[in-house]
């Protein structure tokens, strides 16, 4: 039906960046959002940015900690977002899954994920 897949994740320095991608494909008629949540260990998985549009206008949200270090973006077709994380720090550390809020040939609108991609903040 749908599927999202994530790449861009790994090791990385405190203080460093990193830019993950996901892409969305399949049998989708129509993509009202895309995000991406993470997950730490041993902690539950938590909002990090989502991107919609309406009309020409595109709305952005980000978790009030990642503000400002992070930046969600969308290519023109509108099947691929973007995570751009600077300034990393340890906390940081989590996997990272993207999600596709679509319509599909096969159902109303839904909500799929990715399969998650690490990401290490370590020195």
């Amino acid at each position: 039906q749908v599927q999202v897949v994530e790449s861009g994740g790994g090791l990385v320095q405190p203080g460093g960046s990193l830019r993950l991608s996901c892409v969305a494909s399949g049998a989708i008629l129509n993509i009202n959002a895309m995000g991406w949540y993470r997950q730490a260990p041993g902690k539950e998985r938590e909002l990090v940015a989502s991107i919609s549009s309406t009309g020409n206008t595109v709305n952005t949200n980000y978790a009030n900690s990642r503000k400002g270090r992070f930046a969600i973006s969308r290519d023109n077709a509108g099947n691929t977002v973007y995570l751009q994380m600077n300034s990393l720090k340890p906390e940081d550390t989590a996997v990272y899954y993207c999600y596709v809020d679509a319509v599909s040939s096969y159902t109303l609108r839904a909500r799929y994920w990715g399969q998650g991609t690490p990401v290490t903040v370590s020195s």
